[in-house]
């Protein structure tokens, strides 16, 4: 991550919760106390922020502009298990032809799709304008986005309104990541996540969950749908068999997503 992009993040994090630790902020962020310490000081600087004991804190508090979300930054994520969720990307766009229309959930597992689909052809809505944006640069697919208002930490379009056009689209498949998958189902960490992504399920005949093998098993206490709603899940060889073996007696299809072997 770029130091100007993690600077960003220490900003957006004190907007949300006005102070911070440093010991918050590295596990957030997945960076070093030092690293922390030197954008902390940088920040101070430029008038951007307090340095107090232990941590940082805002200048003055801002009235709330805009719902914040629930939810891990997106810069951060797409760092996590990046090898594990390639493979799981290179496996979804396996599933699609070209001439097909899908939806793509905004996530740093789907974000990984935009690689394998670069030399394809096909009508692609997503609420990602990271992976919009990357669809634009890198290959000939139609790309459509909802209207609404971009959350920079998550980077999503997300409309809290009935109408923002996703009712005028149809896709064969939605694939999306999640927090975390378990028995009970399909885990997310807002709610204004969970309005959003159903609309966007309405607008798809199958679902396909795009987890790596960290999530699995993982509950949390809000659900986007339950296993019964799910027609495939993609993951990695780590993934734990019970729970595999769980899935497919839901009727799901569980696809594990492995290395070539050499």
């Amino acid at each position: 991550m770029l130091e100007k992009q993690r600077q960003q993040l220490i900003l957006d994090i004190l907007d949300e919760n006005t102070f911070a630790s440093v010991h918050e902020l590295c596990s957030q962020l997945n960076a070093s106390e030092a690293t922390i310490r030197r954008d902390l000081n940088k920040l101070q600087e430029h008038n951007k922020l307090r340095k107090i004991r232990g941590g940082a804190q805002v200048l003055e508090a801002k009235p709330v502009s805009n719902i914040k979300l629930s939810g891990g930054a997106f810069l951060v994520d797409k760092e996590r298990n990046a090898d594990a969720k390639r493979l799981i990307a290179k496996v979804a766009v396996e599933m699609c032809e070209d001439g097909d229309s899908i939806i793509i959930n905004g996530g740093s597992s789907t974000f990984m799709m935009a690689e394998f689909l670069s030399d394809r052809r096909l009508n692609i809505l997503t609420n990602s304008f990271v992976l919009a944006d990357e669809l634009l640069e890198t290959s000939q697919n139609q790309v459509s986005v909802p209207g609404g208002e971009i959350y920079r930490k998550q980077s999503i379009i997300l409309s809290s309104f009935e109408n923002d056009t996703t009712q005028n689209y149809h896709g064969s498949k939605m694939f999306m990541g999640s927090p975390g998958v378990s028995e009970f189902g399909i885990m997310e960490t807002d709610p204004l996540l969970i309005l959003a992504e159903q609309k966007l399920r309405k607008r798809a005949d199958k679902l396909v969950v795009l987890v790596d093998s960290t999530k699995i098993g993982i509950r949390g206490n809000l659900i986007f749908c339950s296993l019964s709603d799910v027609d495939t899940i993609i993951t990695d060889s780590k993934a734990d068999p019970g729970y595999i073996e769980k899935f497919k007696q839901q009727g799901i299809t569980v696809i594990i997503a492995d290395a070539p072997e050499e």
